[in-house]
């Protein structure tokens, strides 16, 4: 019965620590030494010849003692943790607490047999449905039998850098993250996105309201036009915009990567899936397209179709490069952040005029990431063909 007793609750102590409950495999692992002390300890006194061989006897039980009470001091303490968990727990450590008294009394050679029985047959039953209920808990996954809910609860109060955050904010290697973006964007909302150069401002173009709420959470003056992503060129194509050769070959060039373009706008945007948003994005005449090489807004594209978009920053503040500096300052204003890590560029994209490549060439409106120098030599190598 003592080698049964300490196997369960060194096994119990074994699987606690298992599972990372800490309190819980330090509870049983004391309960493992006290049990087989105390079992140990009365079955060697009850025997004469091997109680005389090992010095326990009467009137040599001090450190048997002391070492009851250090049971005591100890098992109260886990009964103040005990009852934060669940009240099986909390039983278990009361009985452990008056067994260690059964211990004490009995070193003191005062202890009543019916005491002892009642405590040693009530523990027995604590022990048994406490260790059927966890072992039945965790093979189904559910509660099958009740464990109590914890008697103490502890409330922490969050310091300036745990508050909550002001939005939504998966991780982008998470599909589960990149389609709640998707059903937020899909439903109007405006998110903050990494993309290939610095994190971005995305909004559905198929919504020109969250476009219009992009220009209010930027403070971006209106006669600034933004640009819309596509996941590839193929779509483009398939859109059949009225495109010159040389600027077919010049976008097969650029695309994907830091290099928007700027084209003539025209009824092709609507096939292209821009639909309602077609007035907001772009200008009257024109309209900057780019091609991302970011495989994760690659995909969101895919779930969301041609998105608006435009940096992430307050109108006139740098650039931002790390959803960190996203949600710090347009959080409490965005639906969801698409969390990235660091940016793969310090600046946006270079941006460049091709509406009349085939008569003047290109113009660099901004030069960002791609050097201007670079964008030239694309151009020229594409046009001497």
């Amino acid at each position: 019965l003592i080698l049964i007793g300490g196997f369960v609750q060194l096994l119990a102590g074994f699987l606690a620590f298992r599972k990372y409950d800490h309190l819980g495999g330090a509870a049983f692992l004391t309960f493992s030494a006290l049990w087989s002390s105390y079992g140990a300890t009365r079955v060697l006194c009850a025997a004469p010849v091997s109680g005389r061989l090992l010095g326990i006897g009467a009137g040599n039980t001090e450190g048997f003692t002391a070492g009851s009470v250090a049971f005591l001091v100890l098992n109260a303490f886990l009964i103040i943790l005990a009852s934060s968990f669940n009240v099986v727990l909390l039983c278990l450590t009361l009985a452990m607490e008056l067994l260690t008294v059964c211990f004490l009394l009995f070193t003191l050679e005062n202890l009543p047999l019916p005491f002892e029985t009642v405590m040693l047959i009530i523990l027995s039953v604590i022990c048994f449905y406490g260790a059927t209920a966890s072992l039945s808990n965790c093979m189904f996954g559910k509660e099958l039998l009740l464990m109590g809910p914890p008697l103490l609860t502890v409330q922490s109060s969050k310091k300036d850098g745990e508050d909550p955050l002001p939005c939504v904010c998966p991780r982008s290697h998470l599909t589960s993250g990149l389609r709640t973006i998707a059903e937020l964007l899909n439903t109007g909302a405006v998110c903050g996105v990494p993309t290939d150069t610095v994190y971005a401002l995305a909004a559905s173009c198929r919504h020109p309201q969250a476009i219009e709420k992009v220009y209010r959470i930027k403070d971006r003056p209106q006669e600034k036009p933004i640009c819309i992503f596509i996941s590839n060129l193929e779509q483009l194509r398939a859109a059949a915009p009225p495109i010159s050769p040389l600027l077919w070959e010049f976008m097969e060039n650029v695309y994907p990567g830091g290099i928007g373009c700027i084209i003539q706008k025209g009824e092709w945007l609507k096939k292209l899936g821009v639909g309602a948003g077609y007035s907001r994005v772009g200008t009257q005449d024109s309209i900057m397209i780019r091609v991302p090489d970011l495989t994760v807004l690659v995909h969101l594209i895919d779930m969301t179709g041609p998105l608006a978009i435009t940096s992430a920053n307050p109108s006139g503040e740098v650039d931002s490069t790390h959803h960190d500096m996203v949600i710090s300052r347009l959080g409490h204003k965005l639906e969801g952040v698409l969390c990235d890590g660091e940016s793969d560029e310090v600046v946006a994209s270079t941006v460049v005029n091709c509406t009349k490549i085939d008569e003047s060439g290109i113009t660099i409106v901004r030069e960002g990431c791609i050097p201007a120098g670079k964008v030239m030599q694309i151009f020229e190598r594409v046009k001497s063909r």
